[in-house]
């Protein structure tokens, strides 16, 4: 599946006036969905498993205190 960017602009970002670099900092697509992946099934495993580690779990932290 492809996709296009709405600041993409022949390889710059409008947005941030760098060339496009998916999931950089500042691109819209870092804070959404989106998952980049690094081209290592074990390595995106990896870093998955760390995101999901550092969820905080809000009801646990409200009856401890």
């Amino acid at each position: 599946m492809g996709w296009t960017c709405q600041h993409d602009y022949k390889g710059m970002c409008k947005l941030v006036k760098k060339p496009c670099i998916p999931g950089m900092k500042s691109c819209t697509l870092k804070s959404s969905e989106y998952i980049f992946t690094t081209g290592s099934y074990e390595d995106d495993k990896k870093a998955a498993q760390d995101k999901q580690e550092q969820k905080i779990d809000f009801a646990t932290l409200a009856k401890s205190n």
